[in-house]
């Protein structure tokens, strides 16, 4: 859905008032490792010879396919380097900061910067320094039981 688009179905659907909603949003780290990392990915070439190790005269002239896996969250980070870049906008990745919030809704702004895909991808960890995307979870919905809570009492 673009911006404007989504614009114009707000302004013809809102939501209820009595619908509580947490916005959550972050900003993906655009640091320069990330940008080198994506350079050497870039520009990365294999000798012709390791691609066709124990081929057969007749298949040295058919060109082989090497998948590169490419770090989800280099990748976000491109991403909102280019939204950066084109828009003047702090992203995800994915959606601008400013876009991600619902009117109305509860805003949660992490100060840690984290992409798009963090919360379906990011590694268990038991690291107490290190955000947990489970824990972040229940958090935001512990939060929205308490402003169901709270509107109720109202």
């Amino acid at each position: 859905m673009t911006y404007i688009k989504r614009q114009h179905f707000l302004a013809k659907h809102p939501l209820p008032h009595d619908f509580p909603v947490i916005s959550f949003h972050t900003e993906v780290s655009i640091g320069p490792s990330v940008m080198s990392m994506m350079s050497h990915i870039a520009h990365a070439e294999l000798p012709w010879q390791v691609l066709n190790r124990g081929a057969s005269s007749d298949d040295a002239a058919i060109p082989t396919k090497l998948p590169v896996v490419v770090p989800l969250p280099a990748v976000m980070a491109l991403c909102a380097k280019h939204i950066e870049l084109r828009y003047n906008h702090k992203s995800d990745g994915l959606v601008v900061r400013e876009d991600a919030e619902a009117p109305g809704s509860v805003v949660v702004r992490p100060k840690r910067n984290l992409d798009h895909a963090w919360m379906v991808y990011s590694p268990s960890r038991k690291e107490t320094n290190e955000p947990n995307a489970p824990q972040m979870c229940e958090a935001l919905l512990v939060l929205l039981f308490e402003i169901c809570k709270k509107t109720k009492a109202d």
